[in-house]
């Protein structure tokens, strides 16, 4: 029988080296290896539980075509994963887990679900009026899940709200639910999060999670296709409302207009509206005032970066879901070495245990510290104001007070609109707090500055010097 099962994975081998790359061949597929062959059912064994992940995201078309072709349409995949990278005495493990063709469920032969009764399923962008009984497709991540979004001071304000509105979706004061904070730091994950549990607890409850770029484009096409209508009714049927990036509707005056009369319906009828941003509601610039007043009737909710314990309880979590040991002076040395970006630390992760199966390997302090060096000589070196303050002070020989001062002489003028300019650039500081600590000015004021330093850049050759050399001082 493992001659049968090596014989049609050789096979499958060769349709597969014809229809990718050298390199992605020998990457994820030469390393696997057939086990057996049953009730036409091929089980094969990988490296890990996030080698299996990576096929089953980026290949498992491939497979099943592969597969179709030497067992027929009944054909069925299995991946055995054996985790060699384990450490001390403990002996390896295998798991079974049949193939799900995430990425086209309902043509997969290895789903077992029967379709008849069932509700059709309708993708956005939009449903006609007058259509009942239809499920519209929630086009949430599953395993973006409250249990794998880890509890720290740096989040817990934003989680308890998300956990409070799962409960009782339109029910609460947090309506809408406004989470912001700097990329990589689990804003789209707990928005999932929040739908993944409502739809669990409330199954007859619509939920959608949409990105507001998704949004955008769906607005153009509904004015195209002169259905505008159908899209804002479309919209008025959904229970719990998920937009991510909500600050990408900056400038977009017609998308604006059509978001506000769908977030009137839904608030007013007693529906869930959970946004995501990159910007508190006070720096967000080119939403009209009507949109942003609405954005503050509930609550907004701020993600930090995550302090030390919250970081090892990350990776910690993250191995334990892959099924992954690892000592835990090297977890402390991740946790130490990567601060600023959870996407970035989970990152880290991946590519040691991605090393460690790939050349049989165990994980040593060695090999994190390569790992570590790919990432953090990438991340932006973290300044802050009252540094950027004393190099543009320096820059132009006056003294931090001059550049803080109320004084309207040109030169300490432009000094501190660049202060503002940098200060925005380099750091995660709200323009309200920007303008606090550079001569108690509002954010308004520093909004201006900003936008005057982009203005003569272009316009003004000395000026543009010295932004360029400013920029250089602080990025060395």
């Amino acid at each position: 029988m493992s001659t049968t099962a090596v014989n049609v994975w050789n096979n499958c081998l060769s349709f597969i080296e014809d229809n990718i790359t050298e390199q992605a061949f020998k990457t994820w597929f030469e390393p696997i290896k057939a086990v057996k062959l049953t009730d036409n059912a091929l089980s094969i064994q990988v490296p890990s539980k996030f080698f299996y992940e990576w096929l089953e995201e980026h290949y498992v078309k491939l497979l099943k075509v592969a597969l179709t072709k030497q067992l027929g349409e009944s054909a069925k995949l299995v991946y055995v994963i054996r985790m060699e990278n384990t450490y001390g005495n403990k002996q390896p493990f295998t798991e079974s887990i049949p193939s799900s063709n995430r990425s086209n469920r309902q043509a997969s032969q290895n789903v077992d679900v029967p379709l008849k009764n069932k509700s059709p399923e309708l993708k956005n962008p939009f449903v006609i009026p007058g259509i009942r009984n239809v499920k519209i497709e929630s086009q949430l991540n599953p395993n973006y899940n409250f249990e794998s979004f880890l509890e720290g001071e740096s989040n817990r304000l934003a989680r308890s709200a998300g956990i409070a509105v799962a409960n009782k979706p339109g029910g609460t004061s947090f309506n809408p639910l406004l989470i912001f904070g700097a990329v990589g730091l689990g804003k789209t994950h707990l928005a999932h999060a929040i739908g993944v549990d409502v739809k669990d607890k409330y199954p007859e409850k619509t939920v959608l999670y949409i990105s507001a770029e998704k949004f955008v484009q769906q607005y153009s096409e509904s004015v195209k296709k002169n259905n505008r209508n159908d899209f804002i009714h479309f919209y008025q049927v959904i229970d719990v409302l998920i937009v991510d990036d909500i600050q990408l509707l900056s400038g977009k005056a017609g998308t604006q207009d059509v978001f506000f009369h769908i977030f009137n319906h839904l608030h007013q009828n007693g529906k869930q509206v959970i946004l995501t941003s990159d910007k508190a509601p006070v720096d967000m610039v080119d939403i009209e005032q009507r949109l942003l007043s609405r954005f503050k009737w509930g609550l907004s909710a701020e993600l930090n970066h995550p302090d030390y314990e919250t970081r090892v309880a990350i990776i910690k979590n993250k191995l334990y879901r892959d099924g992954v040991e690892m000592p835990d002076d090297i977890v402390e040395f991740l946790a130490n070495n990567i601060k600023t970006n959870i996407r970035e630390l989970e990152g880290a992760i991946i590519s040691l245990i991605a090393h460690s199966s790939f050349n049989k390997k165990e994980i040593t302090i060695e090999l994190a510290k390569k790992i570590v060096d790919n990432y953090v000589k990438h991340t932006k070196r973290e300044v802050s104001i009252d540094y950027i303050q004393k190099v543009v002070s320096d820059y132009f020989q006056m003294d931090v007070e001059t550049l803080q001062s109320k004084t309207r002489k040109r030169h300490i003028v432009q000094a501190r609109q660049l202060a503002m300019f940098f200060a925005k650039k380099f750091t995660k500081a709200s323009l309200a707090s920007i303008g606090s600590q550079i001569g108690q000015r509002d954010h308004a004021t520093v909004l201006h500055a900003c936008k005057t330093v982009d203005n003569l850049s272009s316009t003004d050759k000395q000026f543009r010097k010295y932004v360029e050399d400013l920029q250089k001082k602080l990025t060395l």
